[in-house]
């Protein structure tokens, strides 16, 4: 009792998800979260293997504790998630810092009291894998983020074994949730205040449940959003082959769910697709931001691009920037492409040489962002509905929220606005957010 916990998340929405679980595991066993590593009991460093950075960083911060560790060898050190599902990083991450006592994988959570007991009463050190389950373990606590906004996971694994990508190692094959349990825990939600609720999953619009009937995701999606007290439906991350005229009908028909979908390209060649293993073609994809725009004229898209793929050549590279000037997207995320361990791409010696990657991974951002700034400045002028997040970070006066289109807007406002949906008048417009006044 009393002992003190620090967390650090690294990764995607699925990771500070199940953070959220790590912490409401250790509440519910008399832990306190604290925000300075050198006050804490237990040090959980919750990881991510998609990028190569984030690995590295890892490491950056395993080096900087050691001395915590040596002053206080009481202190638990633990490292959870993607990483240590990997057998190669798992056994050198043992061999390289030996002052770590907990190892756990993304399906062992559950577990992780009963592994804190057993350090301190083995005193020994504690490695928990297990490589896949067809347990799904939704019911355990959670220690939100925010009490305004939550994420509700539907579904685990992913079934897609694109080339490049490492999470049908670390997160198993795909696995949908209950669909009546989702509803009951977003019905749940919206009763205790939360006005906002993201649906999380590797693919989420590949979600499939057969219990009384087949529930797809277009269901789940009209399902959720007759439940009154929730205002705002959003949900991460779509894939381009799942994408189907129902699910294009139920964002439009859909009033609470917002105008903005995130769908990962990653190339605009086909070719390269092809060798990614993404199950679709740039005709396909372009056809789809089609539809969904006539459907959906004022949606805002956003995107995952993947520069310098082995092979990639200039006219591949070409074609994603035509891509991008055809689609004009929101927002990206842009990654240069990195070599990820026991994936096809990584075995293969048609590698890119650094310096290209880098010159072709700025020549992109040169064309997303002057598009990402033209959107925004369009707004000007223009009310908006913005839920609010957050007091600013540079000026306290100011606080900030987020459009359902998922733009940024700072404005002027009072503490007693966090968490409530108010109007918005846009007067400036940057590349990654709005200002504005409020309208009451």
């Amino acid at each position: 009792m009393n002992k003190q916990f620090f967390i650090e998340t690294f990764g995607c929405q699925m990771n500070e998800y199940d953070s959220e679980k790590i912490c409401g595991l250790l509440y519910s066993q008399g832990y306190l979260e604290t925000m300075d590593n050198r006050d804490a009991d237990l040090i959980i460093y919750n990881t991510c293997l998609i990028r190569e950075n984030a690995e590295k960083r890892l490491y950056g911060k395993l080096g900087a504790i050691k001395k915590l560790k040596m002053d206080n060898p009481s202190k638990i050190i633990a490292v959870c998630g993607c990483i240590p599902q990997n057998d190669e990083i798992r056994e050198f991450i043992l061999k390289k810092f030996p002052f770590i006592d907990l190892i756990f994988g993304t399906n062992t959570y559950d577990r992780l009291p009963e592994l804190l007991y057993d350090i301190e009463l083995k005193n020994k050190r504690v490695v928990s894998i297990l490589k896949d389950s067809d347990e799904l373990k939704e019911d355990l606590p959670k220690n939100r983020k925010f009490s305004h906004k939550a994420f509700v996971n539907i579904m685990h694994g992913c079934d897609n074994y694109c080339s490049y990508c490492v999470v049908p190692y670390t997160r198993g094959r795909e696995k949908s949730r209950n669909f009546h349990d989702i509803v009951e825990e977003v019905k749940d939600l919206g009763l205790n205040g939360y006005k906002e609720i993201t649906l999380l999953g590797q693919n989420v619009n590949s979600y499939l449940f057969e219990s009384d009937k087949t529930y797809n995701f277009a269901d789940l999606l009209r399902e959720l959003n007759e439940i009154e007290s929730i205002d705002r439906i959003r949900f991460i991350s779509s894939h381009p082959k799942s994408v189907d005229d129902d699910f294009i009908k139920a964002m439009k028909e859909c009033k609470k769910v917002c105008n903005q979908v995130h769908l990962p390209i990653q190339s605009g060649s086909t070719k390269v697709l092809k060798e990614m293993n993404r199950k679709y073609s740039r005709e396909n994809y372009l056809e789809i931001i089609r539809k969904l725009k006539k459907e959906i004229p004022d949606v805002a898209i956003s995107s995952d691009f993947i520069v310098g793929f082995p092979g990639e050549t200039e006219e591949d590279f070409q074609e994603t920037l035509d891509l991008v000037k055809e689609v004009r997207f929101d927002s990206a995320f842009t990654f240069l492409y990195s070599i990820r361990p026991g994936t096809p791409a990584g075995r293969r010696e048609d590698q890119i040489d650094e310096k290209i990657k880098h010159e072709r991974f700025d020549r992109l951002l040169d064309v997303l962002y002057p598009i990402f700034e033209e959107i925004n400045i369009s707004y000007i002028g223009k009310t908006v509905e913005l839920l609010v997040d957050n007091v600013s970070k540079n000026d306290e006066s100011y606080l900030t929220g987020r459009t359902d289109t998922n733009k940024i807007v700072h404005f002027k406002g009072d503490r007693n606005l966090l968490g409530k949906l108010v109007n918005v008048k846009i007067e400036k417009a940057k590349t990654w957010y709005m200002e504005g006044t409020r309208i009451e």
